[in-house]
C-alpha cells in the first residue's frame, strides 16, 4: 500500500448549526505547534468518526490560523462521512486531519466572478472575504433553494460590492439565469463551486471563454457501487484472512468494518492513496490513477472491485 497519510490530531472545540442540514465545526490542534497557513479555496482531509476520509473546504482566515473551520452538509446518500460528522463529531471529539491543500487557488486577475450553489459557498465566501479585504473587484452570485437553507447568509450579504443571493424555491422556472454573465468573455476569472447541475450549466455557458479562466471545485462523491454489483471475497495475503465484500460496499469499507488498518483520502479513485498489490484475481478497475501496465498487479480498494470470482490482495 502507498505511504500512510500524514495526519495530526484535532479536537472539535465548537459546533454551530448553520441550517437544518449544515453544521460548522471549529477544529483545534491537540498539540501546541503552530498550524499550517492556507489560502482561500484550500481544504483539509478529515478522518470522520466513521473512519471515512472526506475533504472539506476551509472557511476561516488562513494567514495565521489557530484553528481550522469547516462546514459539513448532511448528504442524503452519505456513505458514512457527513452522517458521522453530524451525529458523532460532538464538542470534545478527536479527529485526524491532513495539512491544508489548495487545488482551487485564486490566480491573479483584474476581477472575479464567484458562483456558489448550496454548500459550495464554503470556499467561495472565503475567497470573497479575501478579495474584499484586498479591495479587488468581484461579483458574487449565491444560489440556494430557500433562505432557511442558506448557510452564511449574513456573512455574504454583509460583503461589499456586487452580491446577489438567489432563492429558486425549488422551481425550475425560477433558476438563476447566468447567460448575461457569460455571453461575452471578459477579463474576469470565474470560480464556481456547487451541485453537479450548477457546475454543468456553468461549463456549458463558458465553453467559448479563454482556456483556464473558469475554475471549478467539486467534492461530490462518485457512485462507488452500482446496481449490478455482486458480493465477493477478498483474502489478505499477509494474514490469510478472508473478508466478505457485500454488493453495496467497497473493499475499503468492508476492510474498515472488519477492523483492518487501511489508509485512504479521496475515496473516489482519483488520488492513489489506497493503492494495494493485487496478488490473485481479476479486478474491475474503476479508478483514474492506475497506468495500464499497473492494472494486473495493483488495485484501488476505495472504488474498484472483482470482475469475477474473488481477489487476493496485499495491504
Amino acid at each position: 500500500m502507498s505511504e500512510t497519510l500524514e495526519t495530526r490530531a484535532f479536537t472539535v472545540t465548537s459546533r454551530t448549526t448553520l441550517t437544518d442540514g449544515i453544521v460548522e465545526f471549529t477544529l483545534s490542534p491537540v498539540d501546541d505547534a503552530p498550524l499550517t497557513p492556507f489560502t482561500p479555496g484550500a481544504h483539509v482531509t478529515v478522518r470522520t468518526p466513521s473512519g471515512a476520509m472526506r475533504r472539506y473546504s476551509l472557511v476561516n482566515d488562513g494567514r495565521a490560523p489557530e484553528s481550522y473551520v469547516i462546514a459539513v452538509k448532511r448528504e442524503p446518500a452519505s456513505r458514512g462521512g457527513s452522517t458521522s460528522m453530524h451525529d458523532d463529531a460532538q464538542e470534545g471529539t478527536q479527529l485526524d486531519l491532513t495539512a491544508p491543500e489548495n487545488e482551487f487557488e485564486l490566480v491573479s486577475a483584474p476581477r472575479y466572478l464567484l458562483i456558489a450553489g448550496g454548500i459550495g459557498i464554503t470556499p467561495i465566501q472565503a475567497m470573497a472575504r479575501h478579495l474584499a479585504a484586498e479591495g479587488t473587484p468581484f461579483e458574487l452570485i449565491y444560489c440556494t433553494r430557500t433562505a432557511a437553507e442558506t448557510a452564511y447568509l449574513d456573512t455574504v450579504t454583509a460583503l461589499p460590492g456586487n452580491v446577489t443571493v438567489h432563492h429558486d424555491e425549488g422551481d425550475e422556472d425560477n433558476f438563476y439565469d447566468f447567460w448575461d454573465h457569460f455571453e461575452k468573455p471578459t477579463n474576469a476569472h470565474v470560480y464556481c463551486c456547487g451541485p453537479a447541475p450548477l457546475m454543468e450549466e456553468i461549463k456549458a455557458l463558458s465553453g467559448h471563454w479563454p482556456e483556464g479562466s473558469v475554475h471549478f471545485e467539486d467534492f461530490k462523491p462518485v457512485d462507488v457501487v452500482r446496481a449490478d454489483d455482486q458480493a465477493f471475497t477478498v483474502t489478505l495475503a499477509d494474514s490469510g484472512r478472508s473478508i466478505q465484500v457485500p454488493a453495496d460496499k467497497t473493499i475499503l469499507e468492508a476492510l474498515r468494518e472488519a477492523g483492518e488498518k487501511t489508509v485512504s483520502s479521496c475515496e473516489s479513485g482519483t488520488c492513489g492513496t489506497c493503492k494495494c498489490r493485487l496478488i490473485e484475481g481479476e479486478a474491475d478497475h474503476r479508478d483514474m490513477v492506475l497506468m495500464d501496465d499497473e492494472k494486473d498487479s495493483h488495485i484501488m480498494i476505495c472504488i474498484s472491485r472483482a470482475r469475477s470470482g474473488d481477489l487476493v490482495i496485499e495491504l
